[in-house]
């Protein structure tokens, strides 16, 4: 047999998958007890190993490992074992081995890795019957023989020495994750034949790009609205010679160019082609337009290989330099915004952690499920936090199709990477350079990649630590990733680190920041103003409470008090606080109630108060954020989904279940939407957005109610918004007569308690947003709602009308087998609304087992507003 061929894999995506075919298994050892497969022989028992996939999720087959309470696994080694046989030249491709790893083929060491984000390849010859091995070793133990300076040592990462080794930090933030590590390949392994009469494509890879011409010049405007001419490109690697008759072709949109070798590489020949598209389609955010993308293949004789789909967009960074922009809001140069094919973007959204944090799946059901929540909520942007780890194809092939912008931090997080002067950081230069180029070929073509982030908090970290300010900046994210950029793509936003650009590099009025003022820091919502933020790459980090059904499904014990509860509520390293405290300031502060005396005398109705707080203060801070005349260019939630199910993070819990603070948030992110402010003497400010390329008709009514029912002010007005546009009208002007809509001057006793603004649609009368304003946001300042439930059931779908005689503040429906489409929400005097019931995937009896058919679901729950004493109960009929 051959010695093996350790290669440098070729920048882009393989042409060809093929998956090693076998049964793995896989065996823990102690660490360093075996140095070579041959010291394996009598040491069991192995077990069943999916590939790809992870020692937690094998372990967890087996029984040996709980999610929940997870065991440490960086203290042993962990062999997979499989058998191969062939007769040639193979070349084997090893995704994504985590972390640090040995592949063994029979007693020969084939390679070495120590990049859990890198692929791997090596060129093969077998003859006959063979057995691979990769042996992933103990962290902990290389970890310790790793040595090098360093000028500080974030708290909230264990242990420190991870800056030495390219892995995820999920696992090692004990304040917010649980202690699941991962170790084994998580990518996945092919084998592919180097076979004469094998495709001369099989080994290849490409990397593919879409791009709008460089405007130019006085007609640079007109060219941008015209969509201006486009090109997609590919670049092929790694090819066979191929016969003159039998030419290469790039095919899209309906036709096809052929590709035309450039070089000799070092595994074969590079081909390069050019499609022109003229006056492209272009992509597009879902909340501003339609995200066009157009599908990609090659062609060689009968064969063809799909390449993805590309998507045509100009992105920009706009820091604002003098004048005002076209929401009224000073330019100074010290802000960030985007701006898509020209137009400044309002972006919102949440920061993504992990959908399967045992396994980090990328199955493309599991991703489009949790991103199809984002897309509904009316977000248009998830980021990619430095402290997860890169999603796969899947991922960023639905954020394309759903028209989501994507912020991706690159894997580097808090800490101190160091520079030249560090001999044992130089190595780990040249990995990055490689890890963040090769990302970048494999990524480049998708419309959705917008911002490119060196990394999260590592300038903060430092900035907080008390360490220089000449300190704070670092090679690896001035130097090495912008360089990797410049060369790979160049047209998407660089950002050096989240956060960054003030004189603190957390500063909320300059560039980028972590805006934790309203939340961790315990600021009052006006702070939401005051700090003045430009761009919030993170922000609103509550402990967001589940619904009533995961807690019974899920979590099922007393809430609060149990230890299991609190396990899961999310914490600052080292802090005598949890963020539940941070929630209860803020109970104790807008809904003027005493959280622990709540907590104690009736638990059921603080966790109704602790969902209402957190989409109170959602909706304050958006509202103030998309406002006329606001300096926030965007606002990003921390997190989208909770990784354990509990009041973590995130805005959907681990079940994939929307919370409350979720169902807050899409009704104040809407493209069409009505807002309201609250500006003191000058009374309510009403903004109006339309983000649509079409100006929109619309009806825009004022109301204003005492004791929760009696009309005190009704105005209404017909209106046309602008395309692209948010404008402001004063309440006062819209009244037409003094109305003392915040209670400023308190001429005598407080007249109304409810100001509600309406859009609807002026011919059919329907609700298109809604905004409401309380002077008085007391838990208990209004008088019960009168709530009055129906339910129906019309062509095989279940709808529940919910209807109310005084104003219901924040009305949300509990269900023990179905989920509502639209919930927690306020409800006009005298108004209904008609919600459609869902069927809830994880409902107990609501699916069909094996065997005998289970009849439907009948729906069956409560419906609750936090001004009525009790709930009104439904049900369907039975069967």
């Amino acid at each position: 047999m051959h010695a093996p061929l350790v290669l440098t894999p070729a920048p882009g995506r393989p042409a060809h998958r093929r998956p090693l075919a076998g049964d793995w298994t896989l065996l823990e050892t102690p660490a360093g007890a075996v140095a070579s497969p041959a010291a394996l022989a009598g040491r069991g028992p192995w077990l069943q190993a999916q590939v790809p996939g992870t020692v937690a999720q094998a372990l967890q087959a087996a029984g040996q490992w709980q999610p929940a309470a997870p065991r440490p696994l960086h203290d042993h080694d962990y062999w997979y074992r499989v058998a191969l046989s062939g007769a040639g030249a193979y070349r084997l491709r090893l995704h994504g081995l985590a972390t640090v790893a040995e592949v063994w083929l029979d007693q020969a060491r084939v390679l070495d890795a120590q990049n859990m984000f890198a692929a791997h390849e090596a060129e093969l010859h077998l003859d006959g019957a063979h057995v691979l091995c990769i042996c992933f070793r103990s962290l902990h133990r290389w970890l310790r023989g790793q040595r090098g300076p360093v000028r500080w040592k974030p708290r909230m990462i264990t242990p420190p020495s991870l800056r030495l080794v390219r892995t995820t930090l999920l696992g090692h933030m004990p304040g917010w994750c649980p202690s699941v590590h991962t170790i084994g390949p998580w990518r996945g392994v092919d084998l592919l034949p180097l076979s004469a009469d094998a495709s001369p494509l099989l080994s290849a890879r490409f990397d593919l790009q879409a791009r709008l011409d460089t405007l130019e010049g006085g007609q640079a405007r007109a060219q941008r609205d015209a969509g201006g001419d486009g090109a997609i490109r590919l670049r092929l690697r790694d090819v066979a010679m191929l016969p003159p008759a039998m030419p290469l072709m790039l095919c899209a949109d309906g036709r096809e160019v052929p590709l035309v070798a450039m070089e000799t590489g070092a595994a074969g020949i590079v081909y390069e082609g050019e499609l022109r598209i003229s006056r492209p389609r272009l992509w597009w955010p879902h909340t501003h337009g339609s995200p066009e993308r157009y599908p990609v293949h090659l062609r060689l004789g009968e064969e063809r290989i799909d390449c993805g789909q590309v998507g045509f967009r100009r992105i920009e960074i706009d820091r604002g330099v003098g004048g005002e922009s076209s929401t009224g809001e000073a330019e100074d140069g010290d802000g960030f915004a985007l701006r898509i094919n020209g137009e400044r973007i309002f972006c919102r959204g949440a920061c993504w952690t992990s959908h399967d944090l045992a396994g980090h799946a990328d199955t493309p059901a599991e991703v489009e499920k949790w991103l199809a929540l984002a897309h509904r909520a009316g977000m248009n942007m998830v980021r990619v936090s430095g402290v997860t780890c890169y999603q796969g194809e899947a991922f960023f092939e639905a954020c394309d199709a759903l028209g989501l912008l994507v912020w991706q931090d690159f894997m580097f997080a808090n800490f101190d990477y160091a520079g030249a002067t560090d001999a044992a950081a130089r190595p780990l230069a040249a990995q990055a350079a490689r890890e963040v180029s090769e990302w970048l070929a494999a990524h480049r073509h998708h419309p959705s990649v917008a911002v490119l982030c060196g990394g999260s908090e590592a300038e903060q970290q430092a900035a907080m630590m008390g360490t220089p300010a000449q300190s704070w900046r670092q090679p690896l994210f001035d130097e090495i990733i912008p360089a990797c950029v410049a060369a790979w793509h160049p047209d998407a936003v660089y950002v050096r680190n989240s956060p960054s650009g003030g004189a603190w590099p957390f500063q909320a009025d300059s560039g980028v920041t972590h805006y934790y003022g309203v939340g961790a820091y315990q600021r009052s919502l006006d702070d939401a103003r005051r700090a003045n933020v430009r761009f919030s790459s993170e922000c609103l980090a509550f402990s967001n409470v589940p619904c009533a059904r995961t807690m019974a499904d899920a979590l099922p014990v007393p809430p609060v008090h149990d230890p299991r509860w609190k396990a899961r509520v999310p914490r600052d390293a080292g802090s005598g606080w949890d963020f539940e405290d941070v929630r209860d300031f803020y109970l104790r502060a807008l809904f003027r109630v005493d959280p622990a005396r709540v907590r104690y005398e009736d638990s059921a109705r603080y966790l109704e108060l602790s969902r209402a707080v957190v989409s109170e203060l959602m909706t304050d801070v958006f509202s103030e954020w998309r406002r006329a005349g606001s300096t926030c260019s965007g606002g990003l939630v921390w997190q989208l989904q909770d990784l354990l199910p509990g009041a973590g993070w995130g805005i959907v819990d681990a079940l994939a279940r929307p919370k409350s603070a979720w169902h807050a948030l899409r009704q104040v992110w809407q493209p069409l939407q009505v807002l309201i402010t609250d500006e003191g003497l000058n009374g309510i400010h009403l903004h109006l957005i339309n983000e649509s390329a079409a100006p929109r008709a619309v009806r825009l009514r004022l109301q204003c109610w005492r004791d929760g029912e009696t009309v005190l002010l009704d105005v209404a007005r017909e209106l046309c918004l602008a395309p692209r546009s948010v404008c402001r009208i004063g309440g006062a002007e819209l009244a037409g007569a003094f109305f003392d809509f915040t209670y400023a001057y308190r001429f005598g006793p407080r007249l109304h308690d409810v100001v509600c603004a309406a859009l609807t649609d002026p011919g059919t009368g329907a609700l298109l947003s809604q905004a409401c304003y309380l002077p008085d946001r007391g838990a208990d300042a209004l008088e019960p709602p009168e709530l009055a439930a129906e339910l129906a059931r019309e062509d095989g779908d279940w709808w529940l009308t919910v209807s109310t005689r005084r104003f219901a503040r924040w009305v949300h429906i509990d269900d023990v087998a179905f989920h509502a489409e639209y919930d927690w929400f306020h409800l006009a005097p005298g108004s209904r609304r008609r919600v459609k019931l869902l069927p809830d995937e994880g409902a107990k009896g609501g699916g069909r087992g094996a065997g005998a058919a289970m009849p439907d679901p009948i729906p069956m729950g409560e419906v609750h507003a936090l001004n009525a004493r009790r709930a009104i109960a439904y049900c369907g009929p039975c069967a």
